[in-house]
């Protein structure tokens, strides 16, 4: 039999699972390869994974897992939203940075509270009110929808509230600039009143002891509140707005257009606030490809947004490995190891690529070959010069089918 063709995935189940054509189903067969599974087996799994329970010849040696769902993920339940998160604890490659997706109904508020790591957020669905003030007293205030991106600098105190939308509310994703980073570790203004003295509370508020009867025994973390007004209402003064604004419009952003898809990156070169994370939406049409490449500036995390794909990871010492994705899945690719990812469903893949790092940079494979001199690059790959003629000289990040 021959080996599974990177482009013969097909929908499987209603539940989304995947299943190679012309790839045995009955286990990790490949030719003459493998044998059978004769033990317990998850099927399902399985199927979502075609590429990992009958990997390419390609793959070589042991890589560490690059892959986590947000499907396994702890879900905590809090009246009027929920959240979940990928860390290092759920994915231990990942280091650099960690994931936490969440939701609001219209009026829930993710109570008052700051981090130590950077908060960046890329709006999924919905509407929400974004609320801020900095270490001067300066204050900021929004009204983000699906596309847009906010970031929060460690330690500066803020609240997300959901909107009224088509969607109820709102749901997005958060990375922090941490893998260590926990959701349990937030320091929570109800929190933090609850474990201070009454009597210390009612001198720093300058009331009486009475006056503070009704604060709240424990965190709120997300709960019903009364939707907001105008969102000029909610521009609260102080010093003064702050001077980078918090919030940014992804998708306005004019893409880098290919015959295969589309990239729209953002750094701090764009939206100057976002001092720690940098970013990329990556849209690829069916088959198309994000060329083989490298960051030379840290580890890789990636959120699918929509659609299927696959992304074989090279981490010299002759070790690789594929893996599939598909939409609420994430992705890790540790600093410097080249990869690439490939579009296998019929309809576009969206992903986001993340970095901690102020701004975005990679390197091309097709790039370097071609701007390297031809007759050097011939000796060691023994190819044609018509292959070398034709790479692109310029930015290619997507290439057709």
């Amino acid at each position: 039999m021959a080996d599974i063709s990177r482009r013969s995935l097909i929908a499987g189940t209603a539940g989304g699972a995947l299943i190679g054509r012309g790839a045995q189903a009955d286990g990790p067969i490949r030719d003459r390869d493998g044998a059978d599974i004769l033990g317990p087996r998850n099927q399902a799994r399985e199927a979502q994974d075609p590429f990992t329970i009958r990997p390419p010849r390609t793959d070589h040696g042991t890589m560490p897992n690059l892959k986590w769902s947000f499907a396994d993920s702890h879900m905590r339940l809090e009246e009027g939203g929920w959240a979940r998160q990928t860390t290092i604890r759920e994915l231990p490659i990942s280091k650099a940075m960690a994931g936490v997706n969440m939701r609001l109904k219209a009026g829930a508020a993710r109570e008052m509270h700051w981090h130590k790591e950077a908060e960046w957020s890329y709006m999924l669905k919905g509407r929400a009110r974004i609320t801020a003030v900095d270490e001067a007293g300066r204050t900021f205030a929004d009204d983000v929808a699906e596309g847009d991106l906010w970031y929060f600098p460690s330690g500066i105190p803020h609240a997300i509230q959901g909107l009224e939308s088509e969607i109820d509310g709102c749901e997005f994703l958060l990375v922090f600039d941490d893998g260590a980073f926990s959701e349990d570790s937030t320091f929570l203004i109800t929190d933090w009143l609850a474990h201070t003295p009454k009597d210390v509370l009612a001198k720093n508020f300058g009331v009486p002891e009475s006056a503070l009867d009704h604060l709240p025994k424990a965190e709120l973390y997300i709960f019903p509140a009364p939707l907001p007004g105008p969102l000029s209402e909610d521009r609260m003064g102080g010093a003064g707005p702050v001077p980078q604004s918090f919030s940014h419009r992804m998708l306005q952003q004019e893409p880098i257009q290919t015959r295969g898809g589309t990239v729209r990156i953002t750094d701090s070169s764009v939206f100057p606030a976002s001092k720690t994370i940098a970013a990329a939406l990556v849209e690829l049409q069916p088959g198309a490809l994000r060329e083989l490449h490298w960051h030379p500036n840290g580890d890789e995390w990636q959120y699918y947004l929509t659609g299927q794909g696959r992304m074989t990871v090279f981490g010299s010492e002759a070790k690789a490995r594929t893996f599939d994705y598909q939409a609420g899945d994430v992705g890790y690719v540790p600093f410097a190891m080249g990869h690439y990812i490939e579009n296998t469903g019929p309809g576009p893949l969206r992903f986001l690529e993340l970095f901690r790092s102020p701004t975005y940079a990679d390197l091309s494979l097709n790039q370097w070959m071609k701007l390297t001199p031809h007759a050097l690059v011939r000796a060691h790959l023994k190819v044609d010069e018509q292959l070398l003629a034709n790479l692109p000289e310029g930015r290619a990040p997507v290439l057709p089918a």
